[in-house]
């Protein structure tokens, strides 16, 4: 099982370089973990940048993996991992939700680097 953070989320939709080497990272839809704060972020972020009508299809496709709602078990984890790692509420939740799946995490976003569990690809620069 694999969570993609919406940072690379982001690369990928947006056809950079990393996105292109991200994408061969990404695992097929039984296998993919998508929580609904990735959701929310993408939503939010493809709605700004791309328009409804890509952020609809995003969404949809999201919806044909595993989605990952946010329940209490997964807050406190994520309240924890706020204080342990300095995580920003958002991140924490990614984070937690990947924990509780047992699944990796695949981002490109620095503040995740060297956590277990994480697979981090450097931002070229």
């Amino acid at each position: 099982m694999r969570v993609v953070d919406t940072s690379a989320w982001v690369e990928f939709l947006t056809g950079s370089a990393l996105g292109v080497r991200l994408a061969r990272e990404f695992p097929e839809r039984a296998q993919w973990v998508v929580p609904t704060m990735v959701q929310l972020e993408l939503a939010k972020w493809l709605a700004r940048e791309l328009g409804e009508d890509k952020a609809d299809r995003v969404i949809a496709f999201t919806e044909t993996c595993v989605v990952a709602d946010l329940d209490t078990g997964i807050a406190l984890a994520a309240a924890d991992l706020c204080g342990r790692y300095r995580l920003a509420t958002a991140d924490a939740i990614v984070y937690a939700t990947a924990l509780a799946r047992e699944a990796d995490l695949l981002t490109c976003d620095r503040h995740f680097e060297g956590l277990p569990g994480v697979t981090f690809v450097a931002k070229a620069g």
